[in-house]
């Protein structure tokens, strides 16, 4: 994880959540990112007008813009924050106003270094010695010791990395470009100009660029200011607090719920109340479907990114996934059963919720770096907290979606509360890759032994999601 790209987000969307509440947001935000970047101090980048730049990108990103679609290089963080105010008093959709309106992504390209083509390189370690294991070893001839060092042709280099394991002194290295390294669909190569460009056909917004890039040049696109807004108005905004939460914020999750209310929130809730639902439905569908079709498979849904995969890269696989709603479906269907009028907000690690929200009507997604933003600029401490009265907790096999074998564990359990003797064969994907989807399309296609297949975008689960807090 980008430790210095999460603090400089943490500590935007602080300030200007205070400048928000102060009523002087729209009088500040331009000069945030002089206040941030003075004159006097030195700069991350080239120059602290570089550095400025970027954290000017990163506040648009906050507003909710995508930077791809910017037209006016000298509009200002001021109009932005009109054109949002404006849209949500007219009724319109503020995240809808630009052409990616479905990407929770975007790529700032001032942020983007241009990293050069990965490659395998040889260092000065190199000993050029007799044994010539980097030489012998290259199934394309690519390696020639030429003046008593390894010289590697990099037209014929496939970057197999064989030499790179075989030399004795760790002196032939395989570079990367981080954030195309770390995508599992091949969504992010650099345009004409050498800058990262996501190709939104391909993406399954899953946030591995998200955190892999050392500047911190893929974004975010936010939904804050349209909560903050909907706050002031008086309006109900319902916070939905995904399990993972309780590993991510200090205290019990009842003192995390409390410091929702406290923060601004009308009311609170579980997600993991939506997961005992999502339990009890995609059980018996699984038994329903094995009733039909021993030798088929069944694949879980909780997971957006994971449902993005399927749809744009492996379609064939589609109809063995479960057509059960996930937990935070289920969650807001509980908050609009008590109160139709509430806006659900989705509070969560996972960039892919944004997408799935827009597709299930959920009305807003908070990160939980941006949760952790709202209590610190309103002074708001977890800890000191009471518990908050719910009505009952959530079971423990629920809360425990957010772990990898979570969703597994939690079937089982209610499937052998049904049939005493039910068998489950289940495999877990913990953490999509270049590697896992490979695995996926085997198990899709009954080549590997399974008939329960639970997915994580995210290796361990969505408590590592790319927008957790630790």
């Amino acid at each position: 994880m980008n430790q210095a790209a999460q603090y400089i987000r943490r500590e935007l969307a602080i300030r200007l959540v205070r400048a928000f509440d102060a009523g002087t947001l729209r009088e500040e935000i331009d000069g945030i990112p002089v206040k941030l970047r003075p004159k006097d101090k030195a700069s991350s980048r080239c120059c602290v007008y570089h550095d400025r730049a970027v954290l000017k990108y990163r506040l648009m990103a906050l507003l909710g813009y995508s930077i791809e679609d910017e037209t006016d290089e000298a509009k200002t963080l001021a109009s932005y924050l009109d054109d949002v105010v404006s849209e949500v008093s007219e009724g319109r959709d503020p995240y809808a106003k630009l052409d990616h309106k479905l990407s929770p992504l975007s790529v700032c390209g001032p942020a983007c270094s241009g990293c050069p083509d990965a490659k395998v390189v040889v260092t000065d370690n190199c000993r050029g010695c007799f044994a010539r294991p980097c030489m012998y070893n290259c199934p394309k001839k690519a390696v020639a010791v030429v003046g008593g060092r390894s010289v590697i042709d990099q037209d014929l280099c496939i970057k197999c990395g064989r030499c790179v394991s075989v030399c004795p002194y760790n002196a032939i290295v395989k570079t990367t470009v981080p954030c195309e390294d770390a995508c599992p669909v091949g969504a992010i190569k650099k345009n004409e100009f050498g800058i990262a460009q996501i190709d939104f056909n391909r993406c399954i917004y899953c946030g591995k660029c998200f955190g892999a890039c050392p500047f911190g040049a893929v974004m975010e696109r936010s939904q804050l200011v349209e909560i903050l807004l909907a706050m002031k108005r008086g309006e109900k905004v319902v916070a939905m607090i995904a399990p993972a939460a309780a590993r991510q914020f200090p205290g019990k999750i009842e003192q995390l719920l409390t410091a929702c209310v406290k923060a601004g929130f009308s009311g609170v809730m579980e997600v993991a109340l939506g997961a005992e639902l999502t339990t009890r439905h995609e059980t018996m569908e699984f038994i329903e479907r094995m009733e039909k079709d021993p030798k088929t498979i069944m694949a879980t849904s909780c997971c957006p990114a994971w449902v993005n995969l399927a749809a744009k890269h492996i379609p064939e696989s589609i109809d063995k996934i479960s057509s059960t709603p996930s937990p935070m479906v289920f969650a807001r269907e509980l908050v609009k059963d008590k109160d139709p009028g509430a806006l659900t907000v989705f509070v969560g690690p996972c960039i892919a919720k944004r997408s799935e929200a827009r597709r299930k009507d959920v009305d807003f997604v908070l990160s939980f770096e941006e949760l952790g933003a709202i209590l610190a600029a309103r002074n708001v401490d977890v800890m000191s907290c009471e518990p908050y009265p719910v009505e009952r907790p959530a079971e423990a096999s629920a809360r425990n979606y957010c772990r990898s074998c979570g969703v597994t564990e939690a079937v089982l359990g209610e499937a052998t509360s049904h049939i005493p003797d039910f068998k489950l064969n289940a495999k877990q994907i913990s953490g999509i890759d270049k590697k896992s989807v490979n695995m996926i399309r085997l198990h899709m296609l009954g080549k590997l032994p399974a008939n329960f297949l639970e997915v994580m975008a995210c290796a361990g689960g969505c408590e590592h999601g790319p927008c957790a807090l630790k």
